[in-house]
């Protein structure tokens, strides 16, 4: 039996675990509506983007220091607007928010699917990712973000094509690398001229969903290159929705289902 949440006779108050395109277009709706909201992220970029709600930055210590934060912090409803690869963030959410009774939503944005002319290769992990390459060298753009780059060190053979919103603290661990500096979004066009103007015969990405991040997908389609695609993790369970509006509509029904 979950533990019963002291919060629900309190004023709401509502966590926001950001990260991404949809976070922030929502924290603009949660801010012009006048909700009481904290707006968290990892904080794994050195200047992030600055947000229109109260922000804390960092992880709250697993599971036992988000339920802790929580209750110190009198959270009545928690939406999850994490990236779709922050699987650990979002299954301490859903059992946190289990122990104390907290209303939990996920702001899930839809997996791509294959177009016409897509050449995508669906590996389920980073490990599979690697295996899915040539062995003979290629030129890779590797379109995963800095957090699992290691693994990619076992095919030292490939030219990687890395792009970063911040310069790497630590040597990278690729010894054939090309950094490119940049924050998006970005567009199929630019990416293609990319891709064209670094040689790129590959492409290695997360199904992320979105429209923000698409753009080399299709800019690998129009030059006809292969794209080995990194499938979701599976997570606990949970609501979801899947736009802005749904999630302040979720908003809404919540707090008049506790007669706010």
């Amino acid at each position: 039996m979950p533990m019963m949440s002291s919060q629900r006779s309190a004023t709401p108050r509502l966590l926001l675990l950001g990260g991404t395109t949809e976070a922030r277009q929502l924290a603009d709706a949660l801010a012009a509506a006048g909700v009481d909201a904290v707006y968290s992220y990892a904080g794994r970029t050195q200047a992030p983007l600055a947000q229109p709600l109260p922000t804390r930055v960092g992880g709250f210590g697993g599971v036992a220091g988000l339920r802790d934060w929580l209750r110190a912090q009198r959270i009545t409803q928690v939406v999850d607007a994490t990236h779709p690869f922050a699987a650990r963030m979002s299954a301490h959410a859903v059992e946190a928010c289990a122990a104390l009774g907290i209303a939990l939503v996920a702001l899930e944005r839809p997996a791509w699917v294959p177009q016409a002319g897509d050449d995508w290769r669906a590996v389920p992990d980073i490990d599979a990712a690697v295996a899915a390459l040539p062995r003979a060298p290629a030129r890779v753009f590797l379109a995963i973000g800095r957090q699992t780059l290691d693994a990619f060190a076992r095919a030292p053979q490939h030219h990687y094509l890395l792009r970063l919103v911040d310069p790497p603290l630590q040597p990278l661990p690729l010894p054939q690398t090309t950094l490119v500096l940049d924050r998006g979004p970005f567009t199929a066009e630019g990416d293609r001229q990319l891709m064209l103007a670094h040689g790129s015969t590959h492409v290695v990405a997360k199904n992320a969903g979105g429209s923000g991040a698409r753009a080399k997908l299709d800019a690998a389609r129009s030059l006809g290159l292969p794209v080995v695609l990194v499938q979701r993790p599976q997570l606990p369970p949970r609501p979801r929705v899947g736009s802005v509006a749904e999630a302040m509509a979720w908003l809404a029904a919540h707090r008049a289902a506790l007669g706010v």
